[in-house]
């Protein structure tokens, strides 16, 4: 499964705007110098950031010295966000209908297993925020979760 370029450049061009920002505070960024830092095209990211307003995600301020600026702070804006809010499935298999992968015929012998790929794709993306990602947090973190142990930052209970 490959995420497509439209969630993967909704949470570069966020990651781009937490790291060039307060989280919330400070300075408004272009999306022309988003586009230019992450090799985007400026189009692509006008639509992207559309969404992303609409849904809150960001605010935006026309005129000089306006641009965009994260709505909240990057802790508190998590990745399944952003990748749900530029329409991006997160699923694993192949079924378009309610029917289920084989139409009339119900759902195929490994509905189960990518359904579930899904569920853990879906629920590691909303783990993760913004923070993570611009302060490098997230190598690692799949296996902490499968393992049980903490995230970093958090402390087992004695």
């Amino acid at each position: 499964m490959k995420l497509s370029t439209r969630g993967r450049y909704a949470v570069m061009a966020m990651a781009d705007l937490a790291s060039q920002s307060d989280s919330g505070e400070g300075t408004m960024e272009t999306l022309a110098g988003i586009a230019r830092r992450q090799e985007i095209s400026l189009a692509y990211l006008e639509q992207l950031f559309g969404k992303l307003r609409r849904a809150g995600l960001v605010v935006s301020l026309r005129g000089p010295g306006g641009g965009y600026r994260l709505a909240k702070a990057a802790g508190d804006t998590r990745i399944g966000d952003i990748v749900r809010v530029v329409d991006e499935p997160m699923k694993a298999t192949r079924c378009r209908t309610t029917q289920g992968c084989l139409g009339k015929s119900g759902r195929c012998l490994t509905h189960d297993l990518w359904d579930e790929l899904g569920h853990h794709i879906e629920s590691f993306l909303s783990s993760v925020t913004l923070a993570d990602v611009v302060g490098k947090r997230v190598k690692g973190r799949a296996r902490r979760v499968e393992s049980g142990q903490p995230e970093s930052g958090q402390h087992a209970a004695a």
